[in-house]
């Protein structure tokens, strides 16, 4: 056997170790999000208590006003959703086609958000999750190309679930229920249209800020998230919202059906990198 040919074998050998070692990586990425995706799913109540407009009486008048429009009186209040939406996922300045399936149980519990975005070759998809359970929080931002080669594998570092966790909090704006007293939502009005909202199980985490318009819907979120979505990749605190474009009611809840989100909101440096329209909401 020749030289060339030892090296040609050897090669190809190393080839299949790493396509057999990425498929077994990829299988066990696919695999977390899959387990707590079902953990996600027994946070859904059989039988939970329904609105009644008396349970925000107490609160601030842009919390009622809100709370008016956004639950109907006898609604079942499930604090569980899964959406699924289409939209453009923008990567320096390219939008590309997206479309995701998500649960999603604010503010504390956690989410998977299932996506695949791109097309052709350069089609990619993964996850981003975050749970916490038994006092303990595990996230992952996780994603592939054509399902051969990692483009992203982070997480489960205490300044990664940080950035989750705030991420769970303010898409508690398509749970309308999770943002109730009752379950530990802490209101303040910050002026006339506008409020911060604190959560019981979230105190390291800084408060959404929610702005709505005179009839009681929500025209823009944000908060203070710690991410390093920075040109210097150093993880601190940034302002993270958008605003709402569209809202649309399921089951009793009105919550936004098309939104647009970005880094450095407020700032003349916001860009926005993610645009959706949901395309199902089910609590």
């Amino acid at each position: 056997m020749t030289l060339f040919k030892i090296i040609l074998l050897a090669l190809v050998g190393v080839l299949i170790l790493a396509l057999a070692l990425g498929f077994w990586v990829h299988s066990r990425d696919r695999a977390q999000a899959a387990r707590v995706w079902a953990a996600l799913e027994t946070a859904r109540e059989a039988d939970p208590p329904a609105f009644d407009p008396a349970m925000v009486a107490d609160l601030p008048e842009v919390a009622q006003r809100y709370f008016a429009r956004a639950i109907e009186p006898g609604t079942p209040l499930h604090r569980l959703v899964r959406l699924e939406m289409a939209g453009s996922f923008i990567m320096n300045g390219n939008a590309m086609p997206m479309s995701a399936r998500q649960i999603l149980a604010p503010p504390a519990r956690g989410f998977v958000w299932q996506a695949e975005v791109g097309t052709g070759l350069m089609r990619f998809a993964g996850s981003d999750g975050y749970h916490r359970a038994a006092g303990r929080a595990e996230s992952w931002t996780k994603f592939w190309l054509r399902g051969l080669i990692p483009l992203v594998r982070v997480g489960d570092t205490e300044d990664h679930a940080r950035a989750a966790a705030t991420r769970v909090t303010m898409e508690a704006i398509w749970a309308p229920a999770s943002l109730l007293p009752q379950f530990g939502a802490q209101w303040v009005q910050t002026g006339p249209d506008s409020a911060e909202i604190r959560f019981d199980h979230a105190q390291r985490i800084a408060p959404m800020q929610i702005t709505l318009d005179a009839a009681g819907n929500p025209v823009e979120v944000w908060a203070m998230r710690w991410t390093d979505a920075n040109p210097e990749k150093v993880y601190r605190l940034q302002p993270f919202g958008g605003r709402m474009l569209d809202m649309g009611r399921y089951a009793g809840f009105l919550i936004p059906t098309s939104v647009e989100m970005g880094n450095m909101w407020g700032t003349p440096d916001y860009a926005p990198f993610f645009r959706a329209t949901l395309t199902r909401a089910e609590f």
